[in-house]
């Protein structure tokens, strides 16, 4: 009898399409094509100078050289602790804090330590790519709640309620959301974690871009606007977005004392500590202020006006207005089914495809983030990159007939 080389468990996970794409991009680049990605989600700064001088500091500290504690150094979940309540309100003890590598860390333990097989999970889509795998491997079953440009990609309680069910467990809220920069209100998140706890559900809530909001948007957590709920809700974040520091790998997870406590246990026969390095990194960034961040946003908040104006300038192309990230969300299903350059992309993914061949511009599909129809692009590259790409894409689709 022959048994699969790959368990069913593994064998149904998919590659990160964002990454694949980011790859792809690359590999085209060393071969010498000019390509201009619009694909990776992360800041194009250098991570800032102090943070990496008190890496340096700790590279030299036999401290930590060694192992630590599995959950986190203290001074770090302390001060992760007094940084929550200084950005968002949400008092928490140290106890509660859970230093993982990485935001995906972070995910996988809240969904594999909340969800037992068959438990539902309500999922606003567009999602991230993650978010799906993370509540697979967990034995969860996703519930899309889909959402479109016509209402900014926001969700409705109403829509909440129609996919409601006696095996939902979690409802996993993101805002500001990853792809589509959409930010929900004061008022609607407080309306929605409402809801959730009328309905004695969990909420998860990934607050990774909490300091990436425009214009007259407000990031308010959920945990905050709904005081009732801190017995069952858990915080996702991380330094990656904020300080530019998506190769440090280090996010953390925040809840009760017993999920916490349950996290920790998975996390010390799954990888052990976080570097100490990146940890010591992470402390100088969480405890510093905010004014490298202010400096980012600036800019990004430059490109997204930029790129949504172009955008919106190609016929057939709809991005509404993205308030949060550092994403937006074009829908392009008006350019299906048109012949550009002899053939007739039926799918975002194949249009995204010719796009890559035809113009060197690497595009993630809506196929990737639940929704095909719609591409994502980052603006966190540099300004005469997101004008050439966007005119490369431009110039392209003005051909579709």
């Amino acid at each position: 009898m022959t048994r699969p080389r790959i368990s069913a468990r593994i064998s149904a996970i998919s590659e990160s399409a964002t990454l694949a794409v980011d790859a792809k991009a690359k590999a085209m680049k060393a071969a010498g094509r000019p390509v201009i990605g619009f694909g990776a989600g992360e800041p194009d700064f250098p991570t800032p100078d102090y943070i990496v001088e008190a890496a340096i500091e700790a590279c030299r500290n036999p401290r930590f050289h060694k192992y630590t504690p599995a959950g986190g150094l203290p001074e770090l979940k302390q001060a992760i602790a007094d940084k929550t309540l200084r950005d968002s309100g949400f008092q928490v003890e140290a106890a509660q804090v859970l230093v993982t590598n990485g935001g995906k860390q972070a995910v996988y333990e809240a969904f594999a330590t909340l969800l037992d097989p068959g438990d539902e999970v309500l999922v606003v889509a567009p999602y991230w790519t993650t978010y799906p795998e993370a509540i697979k491997l967990a034995g969860g079953v996703q519930v899309d709640v889909v959402t479109d440009e016509t209402t900014g990609y926001l969700a409705s309680v109403e829509q909440l309620e129609e996919k409601l069910t006696d095996r939902t467990k979690v409802l996993l809220f993101v805002s500001p959301s990853n792809p589509t920069g959409a930010v929900y209100s004061p008022a609607q998140v407080e309306e929605i974690g409402r809801w959730a706890l009328d309905k004695g559900l969990w909420v998860v809530t990934d607050e990774i871009y909490e300091h990436l909001v425009y214009g007259e948007a407000k990031f308010s957590s959920v945990a905050t606007a709904v005081p009732e709920l801190r017995d069952r809700v858990v915080v996702l974040n991380g330094v990656a977005k904020t300080y530019a520091m998506t190769g440090w790998r280090v996010g953390w997870l925040i809840g009760p004392a017993d999920v916490v406590k349950a996290a920790t246990n998975l996390q010390s026969h799954a990888t052990s500590n976080v570097s100490n390095v990146a940890q010591a990194a992470a402390l100088a960034a969480v405890s510093g202020d905010l004014s490298a961040v202010a400096e980012m946003r600036a800019a990004f908040d430059r490109r997204r006006q930029t790129m949504v104006r172009m955008l919106n300038e190609i016929p057939g192309v709809v991005c509404p207005e993205p308030f949060g990230a550092f994403y937006a969300y074009p829908s392009v299903k008006a350019l299906l089914g048109k012949e550009l350059r002899g053939r007739r992309p039926q799918t975002s993914a194949e249009l995204a495809e010719l796009i890559l061949e035809e113009a060197e511009v690497a595009l993630v599909p809506g196929e990737a983030f639940g929704t095909p129809g719609y591409f994502r692009l980052s603006y966190a590259l540099g300004d005469d990159d997101l004008v050439e790409g966007v005119s490369r894409v431009t110039k392209l689709l003005a051909e579709a007939h």
